[in-house]
């Protein structure tokens, strides 16, 4: 995938994990958009550890992956900021 597929499904997973994990975080769609990324990068190794697959392109499976790697950084992010 490409920098800007990246930052594009990014995007889209931050802004599903936000939806999914509502509540009063610090920062604004550039966090958002950074946890996403981040998230899809971790959803990616945690998978790929687990033989359950990597974050391959759009598809629904690494929609999943990324949003679950995303949930679990907006849960360390609030721990830590908050």
């Amino acid at each position: 995938m490409g920098f800007l597929s990246w930052i594009l499904l990014g995007l889209i997973v931050g802004v599903l994990a936000k939806w999914l994990l509502p509540g009063n975080d610090p920062g604004g769609i550039i966090v958002t958009i950074l946890i996403g990324i981040a998230g899809a990068i971790v959803g990616g190794y945690l998978a790929t550890l687990l033989g359950l697959g990597a974050v391959t392109g759009f598809n629904l499976g690494s929609l999943a992956i990324a949003i679950v790697g995303a949930i679990l950084l907006l849960v360390v992010y609030r721990k830590v900021a908050g």
